[in-house]
């Protein structure tokens, strides 16, 4: 371990390794228990979900390596696919022929707190880039709109 990651823990309620913590909390919506999933420097919880009630069927049962690496493979599918998702919101193409062209036009837009940004990029079957163009973020890209854009010479579209 170097000196600014924590030792692993192994207790009943909390589990962690350099990178994952586990922690076993009271579910507030009922008698039962929860487990929460957090990745190393993040303050909210990665994943969320039920726990098992240990044998006395009042306390949780207590976290192992086994139930630890299995939450850890789910939390990390589901930030994966987290991720997947947002990228596919912010990043769409289409493909079309125009004049007996194929090209793919792809819309991009960067999130930002002051203002997301969009760019239209062209480019043709061997990925070399025809034209780049800065669009409005709520640009609608669809085959239409698409083939529009490149029957116009590549001009910036309007709002």
């Amino acid at each position: 371990m170097t000196e600014d990651t924590q030792d692993p823990i192994h207790e009943d309620r909390v589990w962690s390794d350099e990178r994952w913590t586990a922690r076993v909390i009271k579910n507030e919506d009922d008698d039962g228990w929860a487990v929460a999933m957090f990745l190393e420097g993040q303050a909210e919880p990665a994943l969320v979900g039920p726990w098992t009630m240990g044998r006395d069927k009042k306390n949780p049962k207590p976290l192992d390596v086994n139930a630890f690496n299995t939450l850890v493979k789910t939390a990390s599918e589901f930030i994966r696919r987290s991720e997947q998702q947002r990228h596919a919101e912010l990043n769409k193409s289409v493909h079309v022929t125009v004049d007996g062209r194929r090209l793919r036009v792809a819309l991009a837009i960067v999130p930002d707190e002051e203002g997301a940004t969009a760019t239209l990029r062209a480019t043709n079957e061997y990925d070399e880039e025809l034209a780049v163009v800065p669009v409005p973020p709520t640009f609608r890209l669809n085959v239409a709109s698409a083939e529009a854009w490149v029957v116009s010479g590549f001009e910036k579209p309007r709002r």
